[in-house]
């Protein structure tokens, strides 16, 4: 392993990581599932290659001890490829929620439960679809359906994240190519993805507080937001693992506009979205600013 000098570590890359130990559709030579963990940069709007690392885990191992040994591994590695240790990780799988803490714990990792992890959900796609089919043991079959979501049913949004007033909009998506560039404190910015038609409108929420957008800000980004949805009449905000939060109900012909919006971002724009708190409508700076993706989990 190479020696960095101290100031070495400024040059080191930064980024969350994102986590996924889980089993895969794979049976082993022994009859056992195999145990795969994943780990992947958080996207962001930097041109750097993102940091992936792959280990498959003997069923035998499947516990806190396996798994923080190779969370190391992975910090090592990581850095020889020039990532500084990861501050927080992002785990989404509620049911691996206690082992990924304890093994964090282990390796002086902060764990955040939350499915704002739209680069790892994007890479075990991938996977599921040109990886996992090729390899020997693959499960072709019919296989049983996932237990569906549960969901939590929807709770009004703390008094500490609602502002004077709100408003639902939409962009181009094209004009979120440029948010890189606006003024803003707390920001959770993604990459754009190259689409055909860049006058594709993106929903979002627009919250405004004269004297309270720079704390609204950020709680809401402690809340980990994830994606907004329509239920009924009801505008949500699902945010962390398994959080739904009541942002506002509508009238019908609103609510149905919305409604539209969302499901066409959703099947033709990679399902983008955005949150914004600004003091006012007419402020050109953002107290915070953040992309959303609704994409399957």
């Amino acid at each position: 392993m190479p020696n960095y000098k101290k100031e070495d570590s400024l040059t080191l890359k930064k980024a969350d990581w994102e986590v996924d130990f889980y089993s895969r559709p794979i049976i082993d030579s022994k009859g056992k599932k195999r145990w795969e963990l994943l780990i992947t940069t958080s996207q962001d709007i930097s041109a750097d290659k993102p940091f992936r690392w792959e280990k498959i885990c003997p069923a035998g191992e499947v516990n806190s001890i396996w798994l923080s040994n190779a969370l190391q591994e992975a910090i090592n590695e990581a850095k020889e490829e020039g990532w500084e240790k990861p501050l927080r990780i992002r785990a989404w799988r509620s049911s691996m929620k206690t082992m990924v803490k304890k093994a964090a714990i282990k390796v002086g990792l902060d764990v955040i439960a939350s499915r704002r992890t739209y680069s790892l959900i994007e890479w075990l796609k991938e996977r599921e679809e040109e990886i996992y089919p090729l390899q020997e043991g693959y499960m072709n079959g019919p296989l049983a359906p996932p237990a569906p979501r549960i969901l939590n049913d929807p709770i009004p949004l703390p008094e500490a994240v609602r502002g004077d007033a709100w408003s639902f909009t939409s962009l181009p998506i094209g004009a979120l190519r440029d948010a890189k560039d606006w003024p803003m404190e707390f920001s959770g910015l993604l990459p754009i993805k190259e689409i055909d038609d860049e006058t594709i409108e993106v929903p979002g929420l627009r919250l405004f507080s004269e004297l309270r957008s720079l704390p609204i800000a950020g709680w809401l980004g402690g809340l980990e937001p994830v994606k907004l949805t329509m239920e009924g009449n009801q505008l949500l905000l699902e945010a962390g693992q398994e959080d739904r939060w009541l942002v506002t109900d509508m009238s019908q012909d609103i609510a149905e506009s919305a409604r539209q919006i969302i499901i066409n971002s959703r099947e033709k724009g990679n399902g983008y979205q955005f949150i914004a708190v600004q003091k006012n409508p007419a402020d050109k700076k953002f107290s915070g600013f953040w992309m959303l993706r609704d994409i399957a989990d």
